[in-house]
């Protein structure tokens, strides 16, 4: 992902407004212990197991099943490791507009799919996320965090985080009359998470994951999801027992801007100044407050960080006699990023306040295979595996009232 820069990341402009909508069930167990906990923060390979079946369809929706164009062979990325995150493009073949009310992602080979994101790009996007395939050997292309893509990001309004599947992953259906609306010309893009752990990072055979849509035509009445990023900075030093170049804020921000472009190196410092903090505070925990400016109904929030992640939560209105946590997720997880449902949706408008905290912790960084082998680093907003992000992404539909 990068970032936006407008707080209401072009809230009401529906043809770019999609975001994650269903829910995966909590992967609970780590390769080789049964049904042991997932360690707060941790990155472990999933166990096994057959994906849960869809639920049966309802009124005036329909499936619509896609498939990768080919089967893919992933290969532990040049450095060493045990992890190929792959971005592949598939074409849903949209001639009318279409409300998506759920997916399930289906892989091919369990042995090696960790998980997976499904995003979708707007037709707007779709010739930058054709080019980048065309350009890039082989099927596909390298990603994390997000599509990779110049004009079919995430928190630019240029594309939508649709779901998120680990082994074992269900629907969950809204059960109110929306959805997200696609257009004809839209792309799904399909991020797997290929781990190969158990053959120590050598080729363990191809994948061809496939992704089933549940679609409807809708009605007049039918509300339209939109989605809300709440980013909060990300100023993590380094652990007391490290040092090096890169334990340096500004050689850090000086390191992300090589990798990735100014856009996404200056966000470190515009995180700061959108949050009304005149310097970055260092440390674990990060907050901070979003203004809302339009009356919108809020239904659901995920969380979003990369692997030094530890919790995130969204508050409404804190400190206030009227505060309420809309989100929360006290021991995150990067490969089972679930969206959770609010018990009834949730009015809100202008004067009211959402307040993001994020909790990351270094001391993963010498856990982690992919990270046990790079160099410490004061870790910034930046879309690497290495860098780090914090944003609770809220689904909402606008109102007139």
């Amino acid at each position: 992902m990068t970032r936006t820069h407008s707080p209401l990341w072009r809230f009401g402009a529906a043809t770019v407004a999609l975001a994650t909508t269903f829910a995966v069930v909590a992967c609970g167990s780590n390769a080789g212990n049964g049904a042991a906990p997932v360690p707060p923060g941790s990155h472990n390979a999933h166990a096994g197991r057959q994906p849960a079946p869809p639920q049966p369809l309802r009124a005036g929706e329909r499936f619509a099943d896609l498939k990768m164009a080919e089967a893919y062979t992933p290969a532990p990325p040049e450095g060493g490791g045990t992890d190929e995150y792959r971005c592949q493009v598939i074409d849903p073949g949209l001639t009318k507009a279409a409300f998506l009310t759920g997916t399930q992602v289906t892989p091919e080979n369990v042995a090696i799919a960790h998980h997976a994101i499904v995003y979708a790009v707007p037709p707007g996007g779709a010739a930058a996320v054709r080019e980048q395939d065309a350009k890039t050997p082989g099927l596909g292309w390298q990603c994390f965090g997000g599509t990779g893509v110049k004009g079919a990001e995430v928190e630019e309004g240029e594309a939508a985080w649709v779901d998120t599947w680990a082994p074992g992953a269900a629907e969950t259906l809204f059960t109110e009359d929306a959805g997200f609306k696609l257009e004809p010309g839209s792309l799904i893009v399909l991020q797997l998470h290929y781990n190969l752990l158990a053959t120590d990072g050598r080729p363990a055979g191809s994948d061809r994951s496939a992704v089933r849509l549940r679609l409807t035509d809708g009605t007049p009445q039918t509300r339209e999801f939109v989605t809300w990023p709440l980013d909060a900075p990300t100023d993590l030093p380094c652990s007391p027992d490290e040092s090096g170049p890169l334990c340096d804020r500004a050689a850090s921000i000086a390191d992300v801007t090589k990798r990735f472009g100014p856009e996404v190196g200056g966000t470190a410092d515009e995180q700061l100044e959108e949050c009304g903090q005149s310097a970055p505070k260092p440390g674990n925990t990060q907050t901070c407050d979003h203004q809302v400016e339009a009356p919108m109904t809020l239904f659901a929030g995920f969380g979003h960080m990369h692997l030094l992640g530890r919790a995130i939560k969204v508050e409404l209105n804190p400190g206030t006699p009227n505060a309420e946590v809309v989100l929360d997720v006290p021991q995150f997880d990067f490969d089972d990023q679930r969206l959770l449902k609010l018990p009834s949706p949730v009015e809100i408008g202008p004067g009211d306040t959402l307040r993001v905290t994020c909790t990351h912790d270094a001391g993963l960084r010498k856990q982690l295979p992919q990270l046990s082998k790079l160099p410490p680093r004061y870790v910034v907003w930046g879309d690497g595996t290495s860098d780090e992000m914090c944003a609770g992404i809220m689904t909402v539909s606008p109102r007139k009232s």
